[in-house]
């Protein structure tokens, strides 16, 4: 089996490679453009598989993109490229419109014509997974989940942008017929995350003493999947999914926000005790805004049919998390260096 990952050196996309290497032993070749979330040292533990490859690319460049898909001829495409944080979607829309709209249509058209000149057994076999969020669905009110069938109402332009993608993904395997596949997650938490998200940056911002910032009333509600879960899902479903399905993937681990930090708190308190508790840290800031307030997944499908099942809860997942950030300073430090926590995506005050 040979697997095409996109965005294979950020964070989901990293998890994803390192399973697919060194668990189900396929040949991969990662594609990334390497944007400031794309990051080769979350592949250091595979740096040097003989089933791995990297080629640093755009998947905006169709030439690049075409000449990597015919050299490779993969059985599968995984395609996690993606703009994907909401606050620098709010300033700096343009990007998410690039990379998860466009970026999306190009690698589309390159899959399509790629799968159009396979044999046919081999056009049987393969696979397109467009990686999608949960976001595109809006918010929740204080009861219900996300089903498949939820009608999309995404609020930022980052989940605008993925939701416009979802739709050209399965209108591609509707008019053309390329084996397309769409999944929808919850939010990810785990090793080798970029320190601009909640869990992270809470976990490193209290390690340094600094404000743990919470928007609004800290209210909001996530459900929490931890990544390797997730890796282990996407696999799943490229592997036997049904072309022009939806899959959503959760971990049915609801927190509020304001509890997810508390329990970062105590954890770390736990594992690295400070004089005072860190839950003192906490400060409240202004929301962000189009802040949708709840989602949590269904997840029977996957479940049902599939078989999948998340094996870490909240409190096993989030130990484990915040004991890779203690032990793994060499992966985050330099990242810290050149973004410290500052906060993204606020808007200035309109002054007519």
């Amino acid at each position: 089996m040979r697997v095409l990952v996109t965005g294979g050196a950020g964070f989901i996309g990293s998890a994803l490679v390192r399973h697919l290497v060194s668990e189900v032993g396929a040949e991969v070749l990662t594609v990334d453009k390497l944007t400031y979330a794309g990051n080769l040292a979350s592949l250091k533990v595979i740096e040097n598989a003989p089933n791995h490859r990297f080629a640093r690319i755009d998947i905006c460049d169709r030439a690049s993109i075409v000449s990597a898909i015919e050299d490779f001829k993969p059985t599968r495409i995984m395609h996690l490229a993606a703009e994907s944080h909401v606050d620098r979607s709010i300033t700096g829309s343009k990007d998410f419109i690039e990379t998860n709209i466009v970026g999306t249509f190009t690698l589309l058209e390159a899959a399509r014509h790629y799968w159009a000149g396979l044999q046919a057994a081999d056009k049987q076999a393969f696979r397109f997974l467009h990686v999608s969020t949960d976001e595109v669905y809006g918010s929740l009110g204080p009861e219900g989940l996300f089903t498949e069938t939820t009608p999309y109402d995404p609020s930022s332009p980052y989940s605008a942008s993925k939701a416009a993608s979802d739709h050209l993904a399965i209108a591609w395997h509707r008019t053309y017929g390329l084996p397309v596949v769409v999944s929808n997650c919850s939010n990810n938490y785990g090793p080798y995350h970029f320190p601009e998200k909640l869990i992270p940056l809470i976990i490193l911002n209290a390690l340094d003493g600094k404000a743990l910032p919470v928007y609004g009333d800290g209210s909001n509600i996530r459900d929490w999947l931890y990544v390797e879960d997730h890796a282990r899902a996407l696999d799943l479903i490229a592997a036997r999914g049904r072309p022009g399905e939806k899959y959503n993937v959760g971990g049915r681990n609801e927190r509020r926000n304001i509890d997810v930090v508390k329990r970062i708190c105590a954890v770390l308190d736990a594992l690295k005790p400070v004089a005072q508790p860190r839950e003192n840290l906490i400060t409240y800031v202004v929301d962000r805004p189009g802040h949708d307030h709840r989602y949590a997944i269904d997840a029977t499908r996957l479940e049902t049919e599939l078989g999948w099942r998340a094996q870490e809860n909240f409190e096993s997942g989030i130990e484990k998390t915040v004991r890779w950030y203690l032990e793994n300073d060499w992966w985050w430090g330099p990242l810290r260096k050149g973004y410290a926590g500052e906060r993204l995506g606020v808007l200035e005050p309109d002054k007519t």
